[in-house]
């Protein structure tokens, strides 16, 4: 059976909306673990597999599928009956696949130095800036509902998620995709489960 390691309101938030997505939820255990929040609070915990100690981690058997875009095209793909991944010989699958790497290439690095502040015009010849990345989303939505057309895809799930945390940028384009994808059953669900565990906790 698949294992998820997990902690509530973390990365591995995401991967629960896209298993109710999947309709997997059964299929997949929980291992709930503590983890090390931006916070400074939290600890590291022994009973997670994680080399970094971080969240998500999915195992499947003795194999270990680590980084969020990963996981997520692991799990889209292992239940592609669900409809949210793109298949290979598929026109898409191409766009499909980049927006994957650029979410773990570009989005989340340019978003996370600006949440710390971090500024050098090596990062910004590497990365481009917060604005530029926004450019390029808001470009890719503009006339469309989600990242690949009027079909929400584990795309959309995955790089939306940050705004989901961090809250939206204010671009009208892209304020409306991230409230779309907020809207969906998935993205519901796991905001109720992290909050009753945290209740709990």
């Amino acid at each position: 059976m698949l294992k998820l390691i997990y902690s509530p309101r973390s990365r591995a938030t995401r991967v629960l909306a896209l298993l109710h997505e999947l309709g997997a939820l059964e299929q997949v255990s929980l291992e709930i673990v503590a983890i090390e929040r931006l916070d400074g609070s939290g600890t590291r915990d022994p009973r997670n597999p994680h080399p970094d100690g971080k969240v998500p981690l999915l195992l499947d058997g003795e194999v270990q599928i680590w980084e969020s875009a990963a996981i997520i095209q692991y799990l889209a793909e292992r239940f592609a009956d669900a409809g949210l991944s793109i298949p290979p010989g598929d026109a898409q699958r191409g766009a499909y696949l980049s927006w994957f790497a650029w979410y773990a290439g570009v989005l989340e690095p340019v978003l996370m130095l600006g949440f710390a502040g971090v500024q050098h015009p090596l990062l910004e010849r590497n990365f481009r800036g917060k604005q530029e990345a926004e450019t390029r989303l808001r470009q890719a939505l503009q006339g469309r509902d989600f990242l690949l057309g009027e079909r929400f895809t584990a795309a959309d799930l995955l790089l939306h998620s940050p705004y989901a945390w961090m809250g939206k940028p204010g671009d009208p384009v892209i304020d409306a995709w991230v409230e779309r994808c907020m809207a969906r059953p998935g993205a519901a669900f796991a905001r109720y489960f992290d909050s009753q565990m945290l209740a709990a906790a």
